[in-house]
């Protein structure tokens, strides 16, 4: 009788923190469906517990697999921060200078809970945890430092990080805006059109996950200081 093969180390390290995010998120949505009517806040609205949680076990699974990551050249950080500026751009343009409804409904709000105490500071800061740190990481280790690679040859491992093919390009950029709601599209595609385009560049992860960290912490101060938390 045969033995299964297990899947390679490098493969789980660059694919399961992304899969563990994404099933957060699919039971984050179950939750929040079948408890809507429920009365209780923690069924109705089960964000404000699954996503410190997602946060928490995501983070765990980074560093499980830290070792297996290669972050590439630190020196286009510069590019990455620039990068990241330009997305920051892209998603406030609609609210800040186009005139667009404020997305002020929806979301996460850490107020919910209470205004006052220490509910809302661990709220805010388990919403940046995730933002600035979970998010850029995950993301960019399997957007970037997997798919791209994997889309042009299946050993991916032999493929340079940054490598360029029109498939690999546009079919993560595509794909990255799937997953994103269907009102965030535009600003979606157009910003995994641009951290491919910082992959190709620098040829550096680091590059891609601080352009991801600075733009995801520049919405996460325009969210605090706007309160549209329609954005997250």
């Amino acid at each position: 009788m045969s033995s299964r093969k297990s899947l390679p180390p490098l493969l789980l390290a660059y694919t399961v923190p992304f899969v563990a995010f994404m099933l957060f998120l699919a039971v984050e949505q179950g939750i929040a469906s079948l408890g809507a009517e429920s009365g209780q806040w923690w069924l109705a609205t089960p964000k404000y517990w699954v996503f410190p949680l997602q946060t928490l076990v995501c983070g765990g699974l980074l560093l499980y697999y830290w070792r297996h990551y290669q972050f590439g050249p630190l020196a286009p950080g510069w590019i990455g921060v620039l990068g990241g500026l330009l997305i920051l751009a892209v998603w406030v343009a609609p609210q800040a200078f186009l005139g667009f409804s404020p997305r002020q409904t929806g979301g996460f709000d850490p107020y919910a809970l209470g205004t006052e105490g220490a509910v809302p500071a661990l709220m805010i800061a388990a919403r940046f945890a995730r933002l600035v740190i979970v998010v850029p990481l995950v993301e960019e280790i399997f957007w970037r430092g997997f798919l791209m690679r994997y889309l042009i040859k299946e050993d991916f491992q032999k493929v340079p990080f940054g490598a360029y093919s029109h498939l690999s390009f546009f079919g993560v950029a595509g794909l990255f805006m799937l997953v994103h709601s269907q009102a965030d599209w535009p600003a979606a595609f157009l910003s995994g059109i641009i951290f491919n385009a910082i992959a190709v560049k620098t040829k550096s992860l680091f590059a891609c996950v601080t352009a991801h960290a600075v733009a995801n912490l520049g919405l996460g101060l325009y969210i605090m200081t706007t309160r549209q938390w329609g954005f997250w």
